[in-house]
């Protein structure tokens, strides 16, 4: 297959999902080109079968704000018909989907019939699409995909709540790489971290208000004052400056490294003991499914999509969202014996595998076959069926 994929090529989740998608179709035999405006960030090997093509907005004095959608949707038609693509799988509804119905309205004036599937991933259907400014298009975009494609159950039952949606959604899984994950610690590294062996503790994340970065401090802080311990920040975003002076605040800023955004993050999990992410909302949590692959338990909010990867009392704990308490309690009952650390980094592994990407990338491939021309009989084919 020649298949497009629109995305954002960001750190976020979707623009993950969609480069891991297309590294591993591409890894399957498939032709993937992405189209987007600069090149992805998990996007780093060589494959021959992947192609960039970057959207190039033209600055024009008489625009206030650059027309970034038309010019996505000429770079797709582009690239449907010089590279004769089979379909598009956009990643994110709003620019993506609207523009790609747009490409192919084009197309189809040359005669060429391009299959559209829309992935859902979160913040475009409770955020983007509850602006009433947005919310007519994205309801049409999603409504003229040929297919419809959701990350969690969740988040499938929200967008029908939240717009008339009048075609199936189907849900599709994020998914992980568990041979990335599947590091072995490097002692060296964890000792530059925590030289007296104490317990490291993750939170990821783009520190955005609905991330709740603060609850992470503070529940840090609770095992802090218990187990000797080290808490890493990854990421970027608005609420970092007011979360290193809550640390301070807190007199907790020596025990806390902000490491920014970082692309290797499988070598961060492989030395962690846990992950935590109280967020107020989670379509699904890719952050916290990858930390389970390198086998690190979770400390939750019940929120959105995260029940469906999190097994309270198993692979890590919920609470409600901003229960900073419970969430405490829950960290030290993990932290503070080896034996119940262990079993939970092994819980959390196993939860794992059920989003393996083996697993999860052959139902996108079967997805994708039932928007192909079927093969047509051969006229000696068909006089034996005569």
């Amino acid at each position: 297959m020649r298949i497009g994929i629109v995305c954002y090529p960001t750190f976020g989740g979707s623009g993950v999902l969609a480069t891991e998608l297309g590294k591993a179709l591409a890894d399957k035999g498939h032709q993937v080109h992405f189209i987007t405006y600069q090149q992805p960030v998990r996007l780093t090997e060589y494959n021959a079968n992947i192609f960039y093509h970057e959207v190039r907005v033209t600055s024009y004095p008489l625009f206030d704000y650059q027309p970034y959608e038309t010019a996505l949707s000429s770079t797709m038609v582009d690239v449907i018909i010089n590279h004769q693509l089979d379909l598009l799988h956009v990643h994110y509804a709003i620019p993506h989907a609207s523009a790609a119905y747009m490409a192919k309205k084009i197309v189809a004036t040359q005669g060429i019939v391009i299959p559209v599937i829309t992935t859902l991933h979160g913040t475009d259907i409770t955020l983007v699409g509850r602006d009433k400014t947005l919310a007519p298009v994205v309801a049409f975009s999603i409504n003229e995909s040929d297919a419809i494609t959701a990350v969690s159950q969740n988040l499938r039952d929200e967008t029908y709540s939240i717009f008339d949606i009048r075609k199936e959604i189907e849900v599709i899984h994020n998914f992980v790489d568990l041979s990335r994950f599947k590091r072995k610690p490097i002692d060296p590294f964890r000792k530059v971290i925590a030289p007296n062996n104490e317990r490291i503790v993750v939170h990821a994340s783009n520190f955005r208000k609905i991330k709740r970065v603060f609850d992470v401090v503070k529940i840090f802080a609770e095992i802090n004052r218990q187990i000797p311990s080290k808490l890493l920040f990854v990421g970027d975003g608005p609420d970092r400056f007011d979360a290193e002076n809550l640390s301070r605040e807190l007199g907790i800023i020596d025990d806390i490294r902000f490491i920014g955004k970082q692309e290797q993050i499988e070598e961060i999990l492989a030395v962690s003991d846990l992950f935590i992410l109280p967020s107020e909302y989670e379509s699904f949590g890719l952050a916290a499914l990858e930390a389970m692959a390198a086998g690190v338990p979770l400390i939750s909010s019940d929120a959105g999509g995260l029940p469906e990867i999190n097994i309270n009392g198993k692979t890590g704990f919920m609470s409600p969202v901003g229960d900073v308490a419970s969430m405490s309690r829950q960290a030290i009952a993990i932290l503070e014996n080896d034996d119940v650390l262990k079993a939970f980094k092994a819980n959390a592994y196993e939860q794992a595998k059920k989003f393996d990407i083996n697993n999860i990338v052959p139902i996108y491939e079967r997805l994708y076959d039932r928007f192909l021309p079927k093969p047509q009989p051969t006229k000696k084919h068909a006089q034996e069926k005569i």
